[in-house]
């Protein structure tokens, strides 16, 4: 498993986490496309945002490997604003290539954009 060094662990002064530390022996967590609605917590909306961020800043619009970067977090911009980089993608695996949609993620996030 990669670890991305450099890429913040949580969002800073919560409990939000943004990476793994070791690989699970069973294999990783599967990548789903988790649905977002319009009523999710604010503190919730606020992690994405961190993380989409976080992701932007370290990857740009570069592929990057799933490595350390934690699974839950990743499956609520799965599907959108983070996607599939190759063609025979393995949900489960750590060495799964992905890259940012940048016309969704702007969208979606404006606010992660905005220093940029």
């Amino acid at each position: 498993m990669l670890k991305h060094r450099g890429f913040p662990g949580r969002m800073p002064s919560t409990d939000y986490q943004f990476t793994i530390r070791r690989a699970n022996p069973k294999g990783a967590t599967p990548l789903i496309a988790r649905e977002r609605y319009r009523d999710r917590r604010p503190p919730d909306r606020r992690a994405d945002t961190a993380f989409m961020k976080a992701l932007w800043e370290h990857f740009g619009d570069q592929p990057f490997e799933r490595g350390n970067l934690d699974g839950g977090r990743l499956s609520w911009l799965f599907g959108r604003e983070v996607v599939s980089a190759e063609e025979n993608f393995d949900p489960v695996s750590y060495e799964a290539l992905l890259v940012i949609d940048e016309a969704k993620a702007r969208a979606a996030f404006p606010e992660a954009f905005e220093d940029i």
